[in-house]
C-alpha cells in the first residue's frame, strides 16, 4: 500500500469550507512547508491539482525538488492544451533534475469553461480520441522512438526526444475517468487508474471492468483512489471533526456549488453529486465514508472518517478490491498530513520508497554533430 497526500495550490488552506473564517493563504512558503511534511512522514508523494483556479502544476512542483530528498511528484499534462512532444520534454527534464521522482497524471476532463479559455473546445467522447492519440505519441517519444503519426487531432513528423527521464520505459501513467471513453483510454495506456471515493461496491464495479479492458489491450492496470480523510483518537471526535469541517455551509453555499459543477460534462463529478444530491440528510453513504465536502467542493467530494482502526480497516476494505494507493487529503492540509501519519500508518502495510534513482550519463555525439554542422555552416557563409 502507497499513500499520496496533496499540495493545495488554490487561493487558500484551512479549517473550514465554504467560508473565509479561519483561512489561510497558499503560499509558496505555506506550501513548501507541506511538501517537506510529506517528504519527512514517509508518504509516497503529493498530488498537484491542475487549472485555472491553482497554481501552475510544474513550476510549484518543480521549485520543490531541492528542498525534498525522496517524496514523488504527481503532476499533471494535459491533452489537447501541451502537445506531446513538448510534453515528453518537460516530463524527461523533471524526472532528471527530480533523479526519478515524477508521476504523470493525465486529465482529459474538466470545467468546459476553463477548456474552452485555453482554447480546447472539443466535446468530451473527441477529448478522449484526442488523448488516445496524444498518449500514443507521448509514450513512443519517451521511450526513445522516433515518432511519425498523423491522426484525426496530431500530425507529428520526426517527433523525439534528446535526454530520456530516469524511470524506465517512462514515469508511470496515472489517469481518473469514470466514463466508457476514459475507461477504454485507461486499459490502453495507463499504469494506474485512479478513481475517486465512491462506496466499495461502485469501485469494485470500476476495477473489474477496466481489468477487462486492459485485458482486451494485452495489458495489465494498476488501482488507486482519491479520497479525503479524517481520522482521530476516537470514532466521535472525528465525526465531530467531519461536522465542524461544514458548520459555516449553508444552503445558498450547496445551491451555488451544486449549479456550477452541474455544468461539468465530467461523468466522475456526476458520479460524485449523486451520491449526496445535494443535501445534508444523508451524507454517510456507506460505513464511514462521508460525503459532505462534496457539498460546496467538485472533484474528490469523499472522506474516510473515523479512529484510526476503523479508517485502516476500510482502507483495507479497499485493498482487498484491488486499490494499492490511496491519495489522501485533509483541512488543513499541513496538520492534517502530520495528523494523518501518526494516527494512521503504524497500522498499515506501508511500502517504503526506496532511494532516488541517479540519471544516466549522456553521450555528447549529438552536440558534436551539432556543433560540426554549424561550424560547416558559418564557414560555407564567409
Amino acid at each position: 500500500m502507497q499513500i499520496l497526500w496533496f499540495i493545495p495550490t488554490g487561493s487558500h488552506d484551512g479549517r473550514y469550507l465554504g467560508t473565509d473564517i479561519g483561512s489561510r493563504v497558499a503560499t509558496p512558503d505555506y506550501l513548501q512547508q507541506i511538501a517537506q511534511a510529506v517528504d519527512s512522514l514517509g508518504y509516497t508523494g503529493a498530488l498537484l491539482p491542475t487549472g485555472s483556479s491553482c497554481e501552475d502544476a510544474w513550476i510549484t512542483a518543480a521549485a520543490f525538488i531541492s528542498v525534498t530528498k525522496q517524496m514523488k511528484f504527481l503532476v499533471a499534462i494535459r491533452p489537447g492544451i501541451t502537445s506531446p512532444g513538448a510534453a515528453a520534454r518537460m516530463a524527461a527534464t523533471f524526472d532528471r533534475i527530480s533523479k526519478g521522482r515524477l508521476l504523470i497524471n493525465v486529465v482529459t476532463g474538466g470545467d468546459p469553461v476553463q477548456l474552452a479559455g485555453d482554447g480546447l473546445h472539443l466535446n468530451h467522447d473527441d477529448r478522449y480520441d484526442l488523448t488516445d492519440e496524444f498518449l500514443t505519441v507521448w509514450r513512443g517519444i519517451v521511450s526513445g522512438e522516433t515518432v511519425d503519426f498523423k491522426g484525426n487531432y496530431l500530425d507529428i513528423k520526426g517527433g523525439k526526444l534528446l535526454f530520456p527521464p530516469v524511470q524506465k520505459p517512462y514515469p508511470p501513467l496515472w489517469f481518473g475517468g469514470s466514463s466508457a471513453a476514459a475507461k477504454r483510454v485507461a486499459a490502453k495506456h495507463i499504469d494506474v487508474y485512479l478513481t475517486w471515493g465512491e462506496p466499495p461496491q461502485q469501485v469494485a464495479q470500476k476495477i473489474a471492468e477496466v481489468k477487462r479492458l486492459a485485458a482486451e489491450q494485452g495489458r495489465t492496470v494498476r488501482f488507486g483512489i482519491r479520497l479525503h480523510v479524517i481520522v482521530r483518537e476516537t470514532d466521535s471526535a472525528a465525526w465531530d471533526a467531519a461536522n465542524e469541517l461544514i458548520k459555516y455551509v449553508d444552503e445558498d453555499a450547496i445551491a451555488k456549488a451544486q449549479k456550477h459543477l452541474a455544468s461539468s460534462d465530467s461523468e466522475g463529478q456526476r458520479r460524485m453529486s449523486q451520491l449526496h444530491s445535494g443535501s445534508r440528510e444523508t451524507l454517510e453513504i456507506s460505513p464511514n465514508l462521508w460525503t459532505g465536502i462534496g457539498l460546496v467542493r467538485g472533484g474528490a467530494g469523499t472522506a474516510l472518517v473515523g479512529d484510526p482502526d476503523t479508517v485502516a480497516a476500510r482502507m483495507l476494505e479497499y485493498q482487498d478490491l484491488g486499490i494499492e494507493t490511496f491519495v489522501f487529503s485533509g483541512y488543513p492540509h499541513l496538520e492534517e498530513a502530520y495528523r494523518t501519519a501518526e494516527l494512521l500508518f503504524p497500522r498499515l502495510p506501508l511500502q517504503r520508497e526506496t532511494a532516488p534513482l541517479t540519471p544516466p550519463v549522456l553521450s555528447t555525439v549529438s552536440e558534436i554533430v551539432s556543433s560540426e554542422k554549424f561550424a560547416k555552416q558559418l564557414t560555407s557563409a564567409s
